[in-house]
């Protein structure tokens, strides 16, 4: 038994019981600790919850093992590596069916220790409802951490960002969404156009520098990311210096993109506001019949780049970090393009409250939770982004943001996104 199985499984054991001291400890003064009494329930039930994702994870570890060991004796090595990665997949679920137990064992005892002094539970939080384009992969744990620490319960819709903001639009008045969590501007300045994101207080705007928020304060920018080149240094010893240059000869079959990306398409947004629609539309078609390849995200660019498939990618920044902070031998590298240009854009993930919301409250604690230093410091240490918020500083490989040249650009720009993608299915880019 790995010890992320025996953590998990003491640590549920334990919210368990706590849990149920509490609410022996709720049933010796009913006038006094209803609220505790309510608050213990709820940390039983976020126990049980976690005891049972632990057994799951414990199922799976020990699935894993014996696909491993079966692998070992019968398969090729290519299998047996497949193995290994369903072994650290299932000891990654135990991690975090661990840390879900031992955050309801916290959430018990602090329920006991308030019935037992005799004193009521904070009132109910409530709960909140996000439209996140931000994959769970990125930001799920830090959502789990605000419902944590906050009590708040958190209901998430994943999707596009894209995809999300027509929904919103297309749901009105009648969306559930109390906030639209994008992955990039673009998608936030269509809805704040359209009257669909309200007006934020300046105390929490003013947490950012005005090039990352909405002039009219209708959402802010969480965190940054710099449009680069990732590239293998031993195949492009000398890099071209402009996204350009991608549709001459030498380049061809060797550059990759995502087109149907949502930074992708904010980045051909960006170059349509700065080079024109015409001068937009002849690099897509000239990529094109330069024989780019198309993959359906970042990621797999930058790993087909570590694996020699493919010579450059057009991706953000902070993909190849998650790469070499798993080996810091990864064969690729960032490169920085066209300062001043659209090859230089750094766009925002943001957040933004909707106008139909009658749930301010939780959606203007939500936001600032986003700004505020664990979340910052999430972006920085966990996503590998450039943190956006005053005062936190971006990790020690990155070029520090004020040191970059990005174009003189208001990300509020970035909002024409249904012009972009008709022009990517003009020029058959997208079906």
């Amino acid at each position: 038994m790995t010890d992320s199985i025996r953590r998990f499984i003491f640590a549920s054991a334990l919210a368990l019981l706590v849990a149920a001291l509490a609410l022996v400890a709720c049933s010796s003064d009913s006038e006094s600790t209803d609220m505790a009494t309510l608050a213990a329930e709820r940390a039983a039930a976020a126990a049980e919850r976690a005891a049972q994702a632990a057994e799951r994870a414990a199922d799976a570890s020990q699935d894993a093992r014996s696909a491993a060991q079966q692998a070992g004796s019968e398969a090729e090595a290519d299998d047996g590596a497949q193995s290994d990665d369903g072994g650290a997949a299932a000891t990654a679920a135990a991690e975090r069916a661990a840390d879900a137990a031992e955050r309801a064992a916290d959430a018990a005892e602090r329920a006991a220790q308030s019935s037992a002094a005799g004193e009521p539970a904070d009132e109910d939080p409530g709960e909140i409802t996000i439209y996140s384009g931000r994959g769970e992969s990125l930001v799920g744990a830090l959502l789990e951490r605000f419902e944590a620490e906050t009590g708040i319960r958190v209901k998430v819709r994943y999707a596009d960002t894209a995809q999300l903001a027509v929904a919103i639009l297309e749901e009105g008045d009648r969306s559930p969404a109390d906030v639209y969590y994008a992955q990039d501007a673009g998608a936030l300045g269509a809805l704040a156009g359209a009257g669909a994101l309200a007006a934020l207080p300046g105390s929490v705007l003013d947490r950012v520098d005005a090039k990352f928020r909405d002039a009219e304060g209708r959402w802010v920018g969480t965190s940054g990311r710099a449009r680069v080149l990732v590239i293998s240094p031993e195949r492009v010893p000398n890099p071209p210096s402009s996204i350009f240059d991608l549709t001459e000869p030498e380049w061809r079959g060797r550059v990759g993109w995502a087109p149907t990306n949502g930074s992708f398409q904010a980045f051909v947004t960006a170059m349509r506001q700065i080079h024109g629609d015409d001068v937009t539309e002849q690099w897509l078609r000239d990529m094109i019949a330069n024989e780019v390849r198309e993959y359906p995200k970042n990621s797999p660019q930058v790993q087909a780049v570590g694996d020699g498939e493919l010579d450059i990618g057009l991706v953000n920044h902070y993909y190849l970090y998650r790469f070499l902070d798993e080996d810091p031998d990864f064969a690729a590298v960032n490169h920085f393009t066209d300062p001043g240009l659209a090859g230089a854009l750094i766009n925002a993930a943001g957040v933004g409250m909707l106008s139909a919301s009658d749930n301010r409250g939780n959606a203007l604690r939500f936001i600032e939770y986003l700004l505020g230093e664990h979340a910052q410091e999430y972006f920085r240490d966990q996503t590998s982004e450039y943190p956006l918020a005053a005062g936190i500083a971006a990790r020690s490989e990155l070029t520090p943001l004020e040191q970059l040249d990005p174009p003189s650009l208001a990300l509020t720009s970035l909002a024409d996104l249904e012009g972009t993608l008709e022009l990517l299915q003009e020029v058959g880019a997208l079906p």
